[in-house]
C-alpha cells in the first residue's frame, strides 16, 4: 500500500494551500482531486479580499477587476455604498488552477480524477479510500496525516466525531448564470461588488451577487434549502431583469449556467478525528452574511500546513490537535456572530436597513468588520461594542 505523510482531499483553496505549504516544508504530500481539471466545476463568485494574492504568494494576473466598492441592497430596495479597499475578481478555475501549479512547483503531487470513498483508523495512521476514475479502480493510501478540503459536499458519516446535526439546515441551492455581454455593460458594473439581500418568492430569503469579471459578469443566487431546478432559474431570471435595466439594458449576451450547493450556517463544532482534519467549507468556514470563503479556506490549508510541518519537526504529538485549536481560535468568534447576526437580521427585514446604514455611514466600522478579532486593538474593541450596542438598539426597534 502506499504510504504519505500528508494526503489532502480536494484541490480547491483550502486544500492547495495546504498541499503548497506542507510541500515547501518538507513534508512528502499527496492531494486527491475529483475533477480531471483542477478547479473546472467550482461555482462561486470569486470575490478575493483586498491583498490575498500578497499574503499567499498568488499572482496577480489571476485578478479580472478591482472594485473599490460594496453596493448592499437592503429588502426594502434601499442602495448603500462602502469603500472595499479595493476587492478583487477572479475565476475559481484560475485562483484553484494557479494554486494548484504552485504546490506542484514545490513537490506536492496532485492525483485528478481520484474520487474520495472513505477513511478508517489504522494505529496512529489513516488509510483512505478512494476510486481511480481513469483505470476504474478503487485504491488506499495510507498517511500520516488527512486533510479534507472537498468543500459543501464533504462525506462525514454521522458517527463520525465529524459530523454536525446542523449541516444540512446550512446549505444554500446556488445558481449562477456567466453573462458574456456582446459590449462592455455600464462603467458602475466593474467598479462594484453588489450584494442583495430580499424575500423571493414564497417568501423566502434570497441573497444574489453581481461581481464583475474580465470578459463576464457573474450574476448568482442562493436560498437555503433545497430548491427545485425551474424554481431557482425562474428567481434568477427575475433578478437578472432588475440588474439588466441598471448595468446593460438592451445588450446582446451569451450565458453560461452554473449551479450546486454552498454552505451558509455556523461552523462544525467538531474539525478532528484522530489525525483526521476537516478545512475550508468542509469546515464550515463561510460568513454567513456575504457568502465569503475564500480567505478563509486559504487560511486554513495555511494553518494545517504549518500543523503537519510542526509535527514533522517533533513540536507536538498531533497535528490534527494543534490544526483545530488554531484554526478555532483565528475563525469561529467571528463565523459564529455572523451566522448569528445573519439570523437575526433575516427575521426582520427592516434590520437590514438599519445595519447597512451603520456601514455606509462608518467607514471605520465597516472597515473593522473586515479584519480578524485576533487583530483588534483594545480601543477598536471598545468602538465595535459601542457599534454594536447602538445598532442592537435601533435594529430591535425596526
Amino acid at each position: 500500500m502506499q504510504e504519505v505523510e500528508f494526503l489532502v482531499v480536494g484541490c480547491g483553496p483550502a486544500g492547495g494551500t495546504a498541499a503548497r505549504e506542507a510541500a515547501r516544508s518538507g513534508v512528502e504530500t499527496l492531494v486527491l482531486e475529483r475533477d480531471s481539471v483542477v478547479g473546472a466545476k467550482r461555482v462561486c463568485a470569486a470575490g478575493l479580499r483586498p491583498g490575498f494574492c500578497e499574503r499567499f504568494g498568488v499572482p496577480r494576473s489571476i485578478v479580472h477587476c478591482d472594485p473599490p466598492i460594496i453596493a448592499l441592497h437592503a429588502p426594502s430596495g434601499r442602495r448603500f455604498e462602502f469603500e472595499l479597499g479595493p476587492g478583487h475578481t477572479t475565476t475559481r478555475e484560475e485562483l484553484d488552477g494557479t494554486i494548484a501549479a504552485l504546490a506542484r512547483s514545490e513537490g506536492a503531487e496532485i492525483a485528478t480524477g481520484a474520487l474520495f470513498r472513505s477513511y478508517r483508523r489504522d494505529g496512529s495512521w489513516t488509510i483512505v479510500e478512494f476510486a481511480d476514475a481513469r483505470s476504474g479502480e478503487r485504491r488506499s493510501i495510507r498517511a500520516r496525516s488527512v486533510l479534507l478540503a472537498q468543500g459543501s459536499s464533504a462525506r462525514v458519516d454521522d458517527g463520525s466525531p465529524l459530523a454536525y446535526a446542523g449541516w444540512s439546515a446550512g446549505l444554500i441551492t446556488c445558481l449562477q448564470y456567466r453573462i458574456y455581454l456582446q459590449r462592455p455593460a455600464q462603467t458602475i458594473a466593474y467598479q462594484t461588488f453588489e450584494m442583495h439581500y430580499y424575500l423571493g418568492s414564497g417568501g423566502r430569503n434570497v441573497i444574489a451577487w453581481m461581481f464583475p469579471k474580465r470578459d463576464h459578469l457573474a450574476i448568482g443566487l442562493g436560498i437555503m434549502g433545497k430548491v427545485s431546478g425551474p424554481q431557482l432559474r425562474e428567481e434568477l431570471d427575475r433578478f437578472v431583469t432588475t440588474v439588466e435595466l441598471r448595468l446593460f439594458p438592451g445588450i446582446e449576451r451569451t450565458i453560461r449556467r452554473e449551479g450546486n450547493l454552498l454552505y451558509g450556517g455556523a461552523p462544525r463544532p467538531g474539525l478532528v478525528d484522530g489525525e483526521v482534519a476537516l478545512a475550508g467549507t468542509a469546515a464550515g468556514l463561510v460568513d454567513a452574511t456575504t457568502g465569503e470563503g475564500i480567505y478563509e479556506a486559504a487560511m486554513s490549508g495555511r494553518l494545517a500546513a504549518e500543523a503537519v510541518a510542526g509535527q514533522r519537526r517533533g513540536l507536538h504529538r498531533s497535528a490534527a490537535a494543534v490544526y483545530q485549536r488554531s484554526l478555532k481560535r483565528t475563525f469561529y468568534g467571528r463565523l459564529r456572530h455572523r451566522h448569528q447576526l445573519m439570523t437575526f437580521l433575516e427575521r426582520r427585514p427592516a434590520r437590514f436597513d438599519v445595519l447597512f446604514e451603520r456601514l455606509a455611514g462608518s467607514p471605520r466600522f465597516a472597515s473593522l468588520l473586515q479584519r480578524e478579532r485576533s487583530d483588534y486593538t483594545l480601543s477598536e474593541w471598545g468602538y465595535l461594542y459601542a457599534q454594536a450596542a447602538l445598532f442592537s438598539m435601533r435594529a430591535l426597534a425596526a
